[in-house]
């Protein structure tokens, strides 16, 4: 028997699996770290039989964390393009800044509460291997890649180590302030922004900051 969409009930349950697995994966890992958690853990968490479940769908740790990152680009991707489609043409830095942020905060807000991405990528990034997968994912996608031009094309003149300093920093910006929120609301705790519309103009406004502030250089130390 096939359904209307053109799947078998076999593939369904495949589909549904996996994606149980991957919900359930990114939540312990958010929650308790990469390598606190283990396949038979995420298996079990997952409600399968099968403790070998993880490793039969994924494949490795790291081939799981880049399905988990993969499940979350497609739709950050969808949001930053209309982003740089509008902004097209714009000289003002801020512009390019909101387009590196409000993607990500909107995506998180549109997934409900409690999320788990934004802890899940701070947890990413304490590791260089899994930071690399993650570098890889975000970098393959076309309307990323258009905003760092941008933000490289109109930033004040500075050494290119400074600009790589900075780059990293407002990368961990981004992560570190939205995975503090998102843990905050899981905990019922007070935040400082009402709303992740509110926490992006904030990080903006600081990343923008930082972005152009002046570089003293060695005489400034």
């Amino acid at each position: 028997m096939v359904t209307d969409v053109g799947r078998t009930p076999r593939a369904e349950q495949v589909g549904a699996t996996r994606l149980q697995i991957l919900t359930t994966a990114e939540r312990l890992f958010a929650e308790q770290g990469l390598y606190a958690v283990s396949n038979r853990q995420i298996s079990a968490a997952a409600g399968q039989g099968n403790n070998a479940a993880v490793g039969y769908h994924f494949g490795t740790k790291a081939d799981l964390v880049r399905a988990i990152v993969r499940r979350r680009t497609p739709r950050i991707e969808s949001l930053r393009q209309e982003m740089v489609t509008a902004a097209a043409g714009s000289r003002d830095v801020r512009d390019w800044v909101a387009c590196l942020v409000r993607p990500v905060t909107a995506h998180l807000a549109s997934l409900g509460d409690p999320t788990w991405f934004a802890r899940f990528s701070a947890q990413i990034m304490t590791d260089p291997a899994f930071r690399e997968i993650m570098a890889e994912e975000a970098l393959a996608e076309p309307s990323l890649r258009e905003v760092l031009v941008n933000l490289y094309e109109f930033a004040p003149d500075m050494p290119a180590d400074v600009r790589e300093d900075r780059g990293n920093m407002i990368r961990h910006l981004i992560v570190h302030v939205c995975a503090e929120r998102e843990r905050s609301l899981a905990e019922g705790a007070a935040t400082p922004r009402s709303t992740w519309d509110e926490a992006a103009t904030g990080l903006i406004d600081a990343i923008t900051g930082l972005w152009t502030a002046p570089c003293t250089g060695d005489s400034g130390r």
